[in-house]
């Protein structure tokens, strides 16, 4: 009974396969791809794979994307089937104002988040939850106690924010630079001031669940530039390489005796 999870970003599609599909599977094999190579998977990364038995993807990198990755799907015999958002999930409430209008990234990314919370505190009284995916935009998520989604902060990642600089500013065309407090060149500039501004949000969110929760929160960090932010940051968290993957583990294993 193997799993096949994908996420699908605005930047690139990772996949990794599983021997079953619920937490703690043995992982199998996994890759990722820029979105401009999809259409190599069935010739190449996914070529000589055993064949799936399970397919759940979260994907927010539009329909197009999506009828491009179920055309290299064809090579199994299989029905794709995607994670989507909704009003309660897996253990996690939603709270947002239109609840199927999140993000299906940052629901997954949250319910695998509250899972491995409640495994690591096991016998404990659950804490509440900053999560953080730092990709191409930034997302920071904020869960109580009970597993509710409170809300979350929605900004631009790195280069984002330097490409709205070099388009709205006169000239300013610079190489990155690095991270220090006091930078002295506009490269170490604009790299510092994105890092913070990410840092900044993180902190601010934290400090509104201790206060909102009466607790401290755990703080996951997820996303393929989270390392860049891990020296930077000034609260406790955990970087984890991919919340999207444990959360569709999670989805998966709620949904076994229903069609996935």
């Amino acid at each position: 009974m193997t799993f096949l999870a994908l996420d699908v970003g605005n930047t690139r599609l990772k996949w990794a396969l599983y021997d079953k599909p619920s937490p703690g599977a043995q992982l199998l094999g996994h890759g990722a791809v820029f979105l401009e190579n999809i259409d190599r998977l069935s010739d190449e990364d996914w070529r000589h794979l055993p064949e799936p038995t399970h397919m759940l993807g979260c994907i927010v990198a539009g329909e197009a994307i999506r009828r491009r990755v179920e055309e290299q799907l064809e090579l199994w015999d299989f029905t794709p089937h995607w994670a989507v958002s909704s009003s309660a999930e897996a253990g996690l409430t939603n709270g947002y104002d239109h609840p199927t209008r999140l993000g299906a990234d940052r629901w997954v990314a949250m319910i695998g988040a509250r899972a491995r919370m409640l495994r690591q505190h096991h016998g404990a009284a659950p804490r509440p939850l900053v999560v953080v995916m730092v990709g191409t935009a930034v997302t920071v998520e904020a869960i109580d106690h009970h597993g509710k989604f409170l809300g979350g902060l929605i900004l631009p990642g790195h280069g984002i924010m330097l490409r709205a600089l070099e388009s709205g500013t006169a000239g300013l065309r610079v190489p990155t630079g690095d991270v220090c407090e006091f930078p002295t060149n506009t490269s170490d500039a604009l790299t510092s001031g994105g890092t913070f501004a990410i840092a900044g949000a993180v902190e601010r969110m934290v400090q509104h669940v201790r206060q909102h929760c009466g607790a401290e929160p755990a703080c996951y960090m997820t996303g393929g530039a989270g390392w860049k932010m891990a020296p930077s940051m000034s609260v406790q968290f955990e970087l984890i390489d991919n919340l999207i993957f444990d959360g569709l583990l999670e989805i998966a294993q709620h949904r076994l005796g229903h069609t996935l």
